[in-house]
């Protein structure tokens, strides 16, 4: 494929731009129209011109800003050498399923050459999601924010002068395919190079002398700011402060908060986080920072990831008056505790009338998160364990490690009754031993983490019928490693009644759940070496993934999807696929 310029990638984002359209109807809902342009791009970094896949030629790439009850109509162009979806992440996806974009469950992704029309509304949202690739790991370039905005123009917080997104990522040298390949094969030794802030890297990266580019938010005194927090990060959760200032958290996954003030953000890969910034300190220029946090050893170690901004104050002197940019004083990498008491801080904004959580429960799973293996001779499982060269290292749920096809899309054979060897729908409701979920002695070198880790890799899937409410304990474990797990389900929101660090005890922990004004969140942090209780009501007939949002433990297997039957009646059934949706058949993808 012919390598584009970027005279030729900003004449991609001119052209396309002017495609992009809002018809009103009736004076309220628009279709609000936009074309994805995906490509390669050349872009120079640290000195090295590395291969990137953008749309547009941006990134991140084009903001989708719409209101309440839109409906948004989003044509992608695949000009790639590899398929690819997009995913609205958080896009509740109300009986429009097919438009979910989640490649191989969903959809088969669009070949290259391909296009694909994705049409859907957005009804009952309001706050900051995003969208971004969802086949590989081109999910690191291929992403932009996605904002609702309240119809009535009216927050419930004093409207801000401006909202930006803070779109915090990573910047890879190394070939996302690559990358993809190897952490398939149970290798995950490779890490980005540095953190970034809006594309940007930063000036704490410098390369024979020559400083990287900073973002810059211009502010003016006394003016408030909504920042639009997102990590579309591949490997870290990632703290973020600006020097000088405080934030008022506002919103989160697109729902309102009850505001909390706090001098730091903690985003996890996935999570959207709303804060409002006041610019009421004196003028001046303050550094903004975003630093991902890690667990210490004995966890594999990856290089200390962060990237710097600024702030900059009009008015403010050109050199700062003379004087050092103020740094905000940042929390030691390995410490996860902030991360772990922002999340609990955070509660819903009370809204009865609209947002009820279920006090009965139908259906309770109990889902252990963590490493296994399996072993590389075909179906045998007798192989020497601990990171042997004759294992790979799988990520698990319930010591099931999700087999992902590549050659059909899940709902479509659901869909069409057609499942029979493809997936199963025995995903286990509880691990299939117990044992000391956190104890640090599972993580290499052990000892004790040889006789669990052995796993099977299959297709297992759990049915729900329509109207269920179902309550689901995600419990991070320690076995191979003690990361934090952002689980992310498609297609609704959850209701997080309460996390805690440890093992979970029903007896014990069940006294603290919020059934008042929990979060509502669609990704879900559990903490490291803890746990988080959420509880939904299955309202929203297809197939949905839920899966881990680091993207090694998404490529290893941390994964499953949940079948929602459909209601008694067809306002409350999956409509069968819309004139747009290409099946695998006719999209350059054969089934098997």
């Amino acid at each position: 494929m012919q390598k584009l310029s970027t005279a030729a990638s900003l004449f991609y984002a001119v052209a396309v731009a002017a495609l992009a359209t809002a018809v009103i109807v009736g004076g309220e809902a628009a279709v609000v129209e936009q074309t994805f342009v995906v490509h390669e791009m050349n872009v120079t970094h640290l000195c090295n011109t590395t291969k990137i896949y953008v749309v547009n030629g941006q990134l991140p790439g084009p903001t989708v800003d719409v209101m309440e009850g839109d409906t948004v109509v989003v044509h992608v162009i695949n000009r790639l050498p590899h398929g690819l979806t997009i995913h609205w992440h958080g896009v509740r996806q109300m009986r429009s399923c097919w438009a979910d974009g989640a490649g191989f469950v969903t959809e088969c992704p669009i070949p290259p050459g391909g296009q694909h029309t994705y049409r859907f509304n957005v009804t009952g949202q309001v706050g900051t999601l995003w969208w971004h690739a969802h086949v590989t790991c081109l999910r690191s370039t291929i992403n932009g924010a996605f904002i609702i905005r309240p119809r009535d123009r009216k927050y419930p917080f004093p409207t801000p002068a401006k909202d930006v997104p803070i779109i915090i990522g990573e910047w890879w040298e190394l070939d996302l395919l690559e990358l993809d390949r190897r952490m398939l094969d149970g290798n995950f030794d490779d890490n980005p190079l540095s953190a970034t802030i809006n594309g940007k890297l930063g000036d704490l990266s410098n390369c024979s002398g020559t400083v990287e580019e900073s973002f810059i938010l211009d502010v003016k005194r006394g003016e408030s700011y909504l920042l639009r927090v997102i990590n579309t990060a591949l490997f870290s959760e990632y703290y973020f402060k600006v020097a000088g200032h405080t934030f008022t958290v506002v919103g989160a996954d697109g729902n309102y908060l009850t505001p909390y003030k706090t001098d730091i953000v903690t985003v996890a890969p996935g999570e959207a986080i709303d804060v409002l910034m006041v610019a009421d300190a004196p003028p001046a220029n303050y550094h903004m920072i975003a630093l991902a946090n890690q667990p210490p050893e004995p966890d594999l170690q990856i290089p200390e990831l962060n990237s710097r901004g600024l702030v900059r104050y009009a008015g403010a002197a050109a050199n700062n008056g003379g004087l050092p940019v103020a740094m905000p004083v940042m929390p030691n990498q390995h410490n996860t505790m902030p991360s772990y008491y922002f999340h609990a801080n955070l509660t819903g904004l009370a809204r009865p009338e609209r947002h009820r959580v279920p006090m009965h429960v139908d259906e309770r799973l109990f889902i252990t998160l963590g490493l296994g293996s399996i072993c590389r001779a075909g179906n045998t499982t007798t192989c020497k364990r601990g990171r042997s060269p004759e294992t790979i290292v799988v990520a698990t749920m319930n010591n099931v490690s999700f087999h992902h096809s590549n050659a059909t899309a899940l709902l479509e054979r659901y869909y069409d009754g057609t499942s029979e060897g493809v997936y199963t729908e025995d995903f286990p409701v509880r691990p299939p031993r117990t044992y000391n979920f956190t104890n640090r002695d599972l993580i290499p070198p052990g000892p004790l983490e040889a006789a669990l880790e052995p796993t099977s890799k299959a297709t297992r899937l759990r049915r729900f019928k329509y109207n269920t409410s179902v309550e689901i304990v995600f419990q991070s474990t320690t076995l191979l490693q003690s990361d934090s797990n952002p689980m992310h389900l498609h297609g609704y929101d959850v209701f997080v009644l309460a996390q805690g660090l440890g093992n979970f005890n029903p007896k014990r922990d069940v006294n603290k759940f919020n059934y008042h004004n929990p979060q509502l969140r669609n990704t879900v942090q559990v903490p490291r070496g803890g746990w988080a209780a959420v509880r939904f009501l299955t309202d929203n007939p297809g197939m949905w993934y839920l899966h881990c949002h680091f993207e090694f433990h998404i490529i290893m297997g941390m994964a499953t999807a949940f079948i929602v039957e459909d209601g008694p009646t067809p306002e409350t059934s999956l409509p069968p696929p819309p004139s747009e949706f290409k099946r695998c058949g006719t999209n350059g993808l054969s089934q098997p």
